[in-house]
C-alpha cells in the first residue's frame, strides 16, 4: 500500500449549506489559530483553503456565500505552525495572470519555509468569471497555458515563458517559490480533470465522486498512456463523503475501513471533514483521529 497523508478541510473558511456546523458561522481567528496548531502538532499534513471572490445571491443557497481569501488565510496559518502544509484548494486559475499566482504564492513559499501546495482548477462559476471581466467560454484554452506558464515560472527569479496566450521573459520575481518543485494539484470533477493533471500536474484533488465513481476511474486510468508512461511522482488526493463521525468505537472502526478502502485506490492523501458540533469538539476529534485512526494506516 501507498503512504498515506492527511489533510484537514478547513472549519471556518467556507460556509457550505447543510455541510458546515453551526459554530462555525461566529467563529474567526482564533478558532482557526487552534484548529491550526492542533493539527501543526498531530502531523496532519495539510490544511486546506478555497477561492471565490463573488457568489452571486442565487447560488449562495448551494454554494455558500463564505470564502476566505486562500493568500492571506494560508499566510495567516503559516504565521501560527510550523510544519503543516498549505493548500489552495482550489485557486481558480483562469481569474488571475500566472505570474500574478507565482508571486503571491512563491511570496509564501518562502514566508513559510517551502510548505506551500498549490492546488487548481478551471472554474465553472460562469457569473464570477463575468463580474471579474474573466473569459468563460475559452476558459480551457487559457488554463492549460496558464498551467504551463506556472510550471516555467514557479522557483525562478527570472522566468520566461512563451505560449498561446501567456508570454513573458525579461522580468524579475522576487521573492519566489524556494521549493525546487512547488506541487501543483489539479483540481475538478470531470475526467477531463485527471487527464489535465497527468499531462500538467503532480497530483489530482477531485471533488464530487463517490467512492465508488473514483474506484471506478481510477482503476481505468491506470491503462491510460498519459498515466503508464509518467516518470514523475503523482498524488492522488481523495475527499471522503460524507464527514467522518468518531463518537464511539464502532465510528472509529468504520473510519479506519473508509482509509483503507481509500488506500486501496491509490490514495496518497485525503482532505478530512468531521462530524462536529462545536469548537472543542472538533479538536477532540483531531486528536482522536490522529490517536486511533493514523498509526492504522
Amino acid at each position: 500500500m501507498c503512504l498515506m497523508h492527511f489533510g484537514l478541510t478547513t472549519p471556518i473558511l467556507t460556509l457550505v449549506p447543510r455541510t458546515h456546523a453551526a459554530w462555525e458561522v461566529d467563529a474567526g481567528p482564533d478558532e482557526l489559530r487552534q484548529i491550526a496548531q492542533a493539527a501543526d502538532r498531530l502531523g496532519y499534513h495539510h490544511l486546506t483553503c478555497s477561492e471565490h471572490v463573488g457568489i452571486p445571491r442565487d447560488v449562495a443557497a448551494i454554494r455558500g456565500g463564505r470564502y476566505y481569501d486562500p493568500a492571506a488565510t494560508l499566510g495567516f496559518i503559516a504565521a501560527v505552525t510550523q510544519r503543516v502544509r498549505l493548500l489552495t484548494h482550489v485557486l481558480v486559475l483562469p481569474y488571475h495572470h500566472p505570474l500574478a499566482v507565482a508571486k503571491r504564492y512563491g511570496t509564501l513559499d518562502c514566508l513559510s519555509g517551502g510548505r506551500v501546495i498549490l492546488g487548481v482548477g478551471v472554474g465553472s462559476l460562469k457569473e464570477e468569471f463575468e463580474l471579474l471581466g474573466a473569459d468563460f467560454a475559452g476558459r480551457g484554452a487559457l488554463y492549460e497555458d496558464a498551467l504551463r506558464a506556472l510550471r516555467a515560472a514557479l522557483g525562478r527569479r527570472e522566468p520566461e515563458y512563451h505560449g498561446a496566450h501567456c508570454d513573458f521573459a525579461g522580468f524579475i520575481i522576487d521573492p519566489c517559490a524556494v521549493q525546487a518543485r512547488m506541487p501543483i494539484w489539479i483540481g475538478g470533477r470531470s475526467v477531463r480533470s485527471l487527464r489535465r493533471a497527468l499531462e500538467f500536474g503532480d497530483g489530482w484533488d477531485p471533488f464530487g465522486f463517490s467512492a465508488a465513481q473514483l474506484e471506478d476511474l481510477l482503476a481505468r486510468a491506470r491503462d491510460w498512456p498519459q498515466w503508464r508512461q509518467r516518470a514523475e511522482p503523482f498524488d492522488i488526493v481523495l475527499s471522503p463523503e460524507p464527514a467522518l463521525a468518531l463518537d464511539d468505537a464502532a465510528e472509529v472502526e468504520q473510519a479506519r475501513e473508509l482509509v483503507a478502502r481509500f488506500q486501496r485506490m491509490g490514495a496518497t492523501a485525503l482532505n478530512l471533514r468531521f462530524r462536529h458540533r462545536s469548537l472543542a469538539h472538533y479538536l477532540e476529534l483531531l486528536e482522536r483521529f490522529a490517536r486511533e485512526v493514523m498509526p492504522f494506516t
